[in-house]
C-alpha cells in the first residue's frame, strides 16, 4: 500500500508529528502527557486512551466530566471492535410525566436532562479487555492532575470564563450550587495561568480506579449521585445505575474511494457521515479549493444529515435499518437531487457542543479511537457535591413528541452527537481519526477524511483546512480564514454564506496515520485549540 499524503510536509503552518513506539493526540497537552507516560510505563495505547480520557475530565471539564458518556473504536489483534457507552434515559421518567410538570421540550440544564453517564463503565471495560495495566495505574496521572492542581491553558479559561457567565444569569436553583462550589470556588471563574484543583475529582477518580467502576454504578458513588438527584426531584435512580454496562456493538462501514470509513453505528450520528461519504463516492472531487468540489461535499452533507435527524435514534426502534440507509440504491435517490444550484432540505438547527476526542496508538498496531463528552460544554450544571461529577444532560435531544423516531421513552437511548471516526485500506489500519463539537461532528469527518484522500493533505493539513459548517436550510457558515473567492462563488450558486467571527463552532480533531510497512505514525492535532500530540 502506498499513503502519499503522509510524506507532504508543508502544506501547512504545523508539520505533522512523526514517531515510532507511540502517540496520543488531544485537545490538551497534560492530557496527551497522561497517555505517552502510560506508555512508557508499560501500557499499550488502550490504557493510554483510558490515562487520557481520565485526565480531560480533569483538565478540559468545559468540554467532559466523570458524569460523561463516551464511545470507542479499538484496532486489536488485526480487527475493529466497537464500544457504545451512551447511557439510557431513567425507567421512571416518561412523555406524560415531563409535560406534566409544564414541560413542552426537554431542558437543557438541571436534573431533568439527565442520562445514566456511560464514561467511568467505558474506561472499565477497556482495561478489561484490552488494557495491559491495572486500572489504579492508568488513573493516577488524571488523579494527580487532580490533587496537585494545573494551570489553565488559554482556550480552556476562555471557555470556562465565558461559561461561568453565561450560567451567573441562568443557574439559579439550589441544585446548582455544587456547580460553583466545584468550578467557581472563588466565586469567579479560574484564569488563564491560574492554578485549579478538585480532590472532590480526585476521591471519585480513585474509586473509579480501585473497584473497576463498581462504585460509581453500584456502590457509594451510586448512592451519592441518585441521593442529590432524587433531593432535587429528578429521575435518575440508584437502580438505573446499577442496571448499566457499556455494550460492545460491531461498528458499520461504507468503502470510500478504495478506503473503508467505520463509525459506531447508531444511537451515534455516526451513520450520516457514512451517508455522506455514500452520496459523495459517486461523484467527482477535482481539486480541493474549487467551488464545484465544495458544492457537491455541501450538498451531500445536507442530504445526509437532513436524513439522519429524521431516522436516527436507537437502532432498535429505527423506522429505516443501517443497512437500507447505507444501500447503493438510498445513496444514488439522494445524489440525483445534487445539481448545480444549492437545494434546501427539510431545515435543521444545530445546538453548540461540548466535547472531547482523542486518539492513540502503540508500536505493537493497537489504536484507538475515542470520544467523551458532556453536551453543551459544562452539561447539565449538576455537580454532585464532593464528588467532581459533573453531570451530562444528553436527554436535552429527545422529542417529547411520541410519533418522533427519537420520543422519549423510559430506558431508551437518543440520538446521540458523538462520533470516533476509524480509516482502515485493505483490511489494515490506517488509523484513528475524530473531529468533536456537537452537529459539527460528521461535517468535520467529511472534511478531513476527503483532505486525505481526495485531495491528498498530510493529518495536520487535513485538520489545518479551513471549515465550514451547514447550519439549516442553505445556510453555510464558514470560518475566518475560507477562501472568498469560493465563498462568493458559492453564494452565486445559491448557499447562504455566513463568515463567523472565529473558529469555535467548527469543531477540534485529532488524526494518527500509521504506516502498514514501517509501523511509523504520523500524527495532528488540532489548532483550533490548546492541542497537542505526545509522541516516543
Amino acid at each position: 500500500m502506498k499513503f502519499d499524503y503522509l510524506y507532504h510536509p508543508y502544506q501547512s503552518q504545523r508539520n505533522t508529528v512523526v514517531a515510532k513506539k507511540g502517540m496520543v493526540a488531544t485537545s490538551q497537552p497534560l492530557a496527551a502527557q497522561a497517555g505517552l507516560e502510560i506508555l512508557k510505563s508499560g501500557g499499550n495505547a488502550i490504557d493510554a486512551a483510558i490515562a487520557s480520557a481520565a485526565a480531560l475530565t480533569v483538565v478540559e471539564p468545559t468540554s467532559n466530566g466523570i458524569g460523561s458518556d463516551a464511545f470507542a473504536l479499538v484496532w486489536a489483534d488485526g480487527e475493529l471492535h466497537g464500544l457504545n457507552a451512551s447511557g439510557p434515559a431513567p425507567q421512571s421518567i416518561s412523555i406524560d410525566a415531563l409535560q406534566e410538570l409544564g414541560h413542552q421540550s426537554i431542558p437543557a440544564y438541571g436534573v431533568l436532562p439527565l442520562t445514566v453517564p456511560g464514561a467511568p463503565s467505558a474506561w472499565s471495560e477497556l482495561s478489561k479487555r484490552f488494557g495491559k495495566l491495572p486500572l489504579t495505574d492508568v488513573l493516577a496521572p488524571a488523579i494527580r492532575y487532580a490533587e496537585e492542581g494545573y494551570p489553565l491553558t488559554p482556550v480552556l479559561g476562555r471557555n470556562w470564563s465565558i461559561d461561568y457567565q453565561n450560567f451567573k444569569e441562568i443557574f439559579k436553583g439550589p441544585e446548582y450550587k455544587p456547580w460553583f462550589d466545584t468550578f467557581a470556588p472563588n466565586g469567579r471563574a479560574p484564569q488563564i495561568g491560574e492554578i485549579w484543583s478538585s480532590q472532590g475529582h480526585a476521591h471519585t477518580l480513585r474509586s473509579i480506579a480501585e473497584t473497576a467502576g463498581e462504585s460509581f454504578y453500584r456502590g457509594a458513588i451510586a448512592e451519592k449521585i441518585a441521593g442529590f438527584i432524587q433531593d432535587h426531584n429528578g429521575f435518575l435512580s440508584q437502580e438505573d445505575l446499577a442496571a448499566y454496562k457499556a455494550e460492545w456493538v460491531k461498528p458499520i462501514s461504507v468503502h470510500y474511494k478504495g478506503y473503508d470509513v467505520w463509525e459506531i453505528p447508531p444511537n451515534g450520528q455516526g451513520l450520516v457521515a457514512l451517508m455522506a461519504f455514500n452520496i459523495l463516492k459517486g461523484l467527482d472531487l477535482n481539486e480541493k479549493e474549487s467551488v464545484d468540489s465544495y458544492h457537491k461535499l455541501i450538498e451531500s452533507m445536507k442530504l445526509a444529515y437532513t436524513d439522519g435527524k429524521a431516522f436516527i435514534t436507537e437502532e432498535s426502534k429505527m423506522p429505516h435499518t443501517v443497512e437500507e440507509l447505507l444501500s447503493e440504491e438510498y445513496a444514488r435517490m439522494r445524489r440525483e437531487l445534487i445539481g448545480k444550484k444549492a437545494i434546501e432540505p427539510a431545515p435543521v438547527r444545530p445546538p453548540s457542543g461540548g466535547t472531547v476526542y482523542l486518539a492513540a496508538a502503540d508500536e505493537e498496531g493497537n489504536m484507538v479511537s475515542f470520544i467523551q463528552s458532556n453536551y453543551m460544554g459544562f452539561g447539565s450544571g449538576i455537580v454532585i457535591p464532593g464528588t467532581g461529577i459533573s453531570m451530562q444532560n444528553r436527554g436535552h435531544d429527545f422529542s417529547l413528541d411520541p410519533t418522533h423516531p427519537n420520543s422519549l421513552q423510559p430506558g431508551k437511548k437518543t440520538y446521540h452527537t458523538i462520533i470516533p471516526g476509524f480509516l482502515t485500506k485493505d483490511n489494515e489500519a490506517v488509523g484513528p481519526f475524530g473531529v468533536m463539537g456537537g452537529y459539527m461532528q460528521p461535517q468535520g469527518h467529511l472534511q478531513v477524511i476527503t483532505n486525505t484522500i481526495d485531495f491528498h493533505l498530510h493529518p495536520q493539513a487535513a485538520l489545518d483546512a479551513a471549515r465550514w459548517q451547514w447550519m439549516e436550510g442553505k445556510t453555510i457558515m464558514v470560518e475566518p480564514g475560507f477562501p472568498n473567492h469560493i465563498a462568493q462563488a458559492l453564494a452565486r450558486r445559491g448557499h447562504d454564506i455566513q463568515v463567523a467571527t472565529d473558529t469555535g463552532r467548527f469543531g477540534r480533531g485529532q488524526i494518527i496515520w500509521r504506516n502498514p510497512q514501517t509501523g511509523v505514525l504520523f500524527g495532528g492535532t488540532e489548532s483550533r485549540t490548546d492541542g497537542s500530540i505526545a509522541a516516543w
